[in-house]
């Protein structure tokens, strides 16, 4: 018999650290090859690492909450070993209550280990949240969702316990940092203008249905903005760079960056090739990312490398914000409410419906003209929408 062992695998570009979150095994357990024994949450995602074979956990070396680096070996396993470690069987007399028990804990399996996870340390029975996942898998939104959802006060609460310590993980951690960096940073400022929905807005609801019915995916506006972002980039193209040192880097791609709530917070996928994808594909795309940022699913591949972002708090419900630019980005467009209000059209009072839009940029690279330019070709593209199929 040999030992194997357990390292931490890459996790990415310019992704060097994690945090081991979670040991599904302890010491003297069987695993099998390539099952999941330990879980790792980088600033990012969060990631399984898997047994290198087939016997039994001999040693864990780093413990839960540790800080570990790309190929540091965390424990290991003995090949072709036997485990010793006792299953506990109930007695006689306990036999009723183990059947009573038995279908909650089989649907708690169906779940998935972070869900799992995250209701263990939230003293939450898993079973009695509500599953939107595929096959009835409850997945970390529904968790999330479950604790997040105040429960009916009966009574005034008492004075104990009107606050909670609860460690910030590794991916709040770095969000914060990051958010802060880059106000320390860059040069931000931000300028707004807005934008009159009515053309869109006909234009969808007039092929919603079609465009459903034929491409498998709903018609909704953030397709129209990403491929007006394009159309904006391609013609200002500070706003598609970055600064590197004492060099500008101007991306000749465009891979944009669209902001999601996720499961553990705001995550940004990247829609690759942006300029190349139809309002279908796009629509497509974003579809997925979003199913996979729900369910904590997202791959380190999927969030890395964009070269814009935009993002959409109008879901939420704001009118207005100045959203802060995700480096080494240089610019960030932020989607809004659309309200009906009253807008002067050829000298007459008219009611629209309007959205506010903002675009926070660099300074350092993007003077105010091409930060002007650049959301009034947003404006005529989406209140065009013809502009979008002509390239003009």
């Amino acid at each position: 018999m040999s030992l194997k062992d357990i390292i931490v695998p890459a996790m990415g570009e310019s992704v060097s650290e994690a945090t081991i979150s979670k040991w599904f095994k302890k010491a003297g357990d069987a695993v099998k090859q390539d099952e999941p024994v330990a879980e790792l949450e980088t600033d990012k995602v969060t990631l399984e690492v898997n047994s290198p074979a087939s016997g039994v956990l001999k040693e864990i070396i780093t413990p839960e909450g540790s800080s570990v680096g790309v190929g540091a070996l965390i424990g290991k396993v003995e090949e072709g070993a036997v485990s010793t470690n006792a299953t506990p069987t109930p007695a006689a007399s306990e036999a009723p209550k183990a059947a009573v028990v038995a279908a909650p804990v089989a649907n708690a399996d169906k779940s998935g280990i972070a869900a799992r996870k995250i209701a263990e340390e939230a003293n939450v029975n898993i079973a009695d949240v509500v599953a939107t996942g595929k096959d009835g898998r409850a997945t970390k939104g529904d968790v999330l969702n479950y604790i997040n959802t105040p429960a009916p006060t009966v009574a005034s609460k008492p004075v104990a316990g009107r606050e909670e310590r609860v460690k910030m993980t590794k991916l709040r951690q770095t969000i914060a940092k990051r958010l802060k960096d880059s106000q320390n940073t860059a040069a931000i400022l931000t300028t707004f203008n807005e934008i009159d929905m009515t053309n869109v807005i006909a234009l969808r609801n007039e092929y919603k249905d079609i465009f459903e019915k034929k491409h498998g995916v709903k018609l909704g506006f953030m397709a129209f903005f990403v491929k007006a972002a394009v159309a904006a980039l391609k013609e200002i193209p500070e706003v598609n760079a970055h600064i590197e040192g004492d060099e500008l880097i101007y991306k000749k791609f465009y891979d944009i960056g669209v902001a999601v709530g996720g499961a553990q917070g705001l995550v940004v996928p990247v829609v690759r090739g942006a300029d190349e994808l139809s309002i279908a594909g796009i629509e497509a795309e974003i579809a997925r990312l979003a199913s996979k940022a729900r369910d904590g699913s997202l791959a380190m591949s999927d969030m890395t490398g964009g070269t814009f972002t935009v993002s959409n708090g109008g879901v939420y419900g704001s009118l207005l914000s100045t959203p802060i630019i995700n480096p080494p980005q240089s610019a960030i467009l932020g989607m809004h409410k659309t309200e009906d209000r009253p807008i002067a059209v050829k000298g007459q009072v008219v009611i629209h419906p309007m959205m506010y839009v903002a675009l926070s940029y660099d300074h350092r690279i993007i003077d105010g003209r091409e930060s002007v330019t650049f959301l009034l070709k947003i404006k005529e593209a989406i209140e065009d929408p013809r502009r979008l199929l002509l390239g003009v």
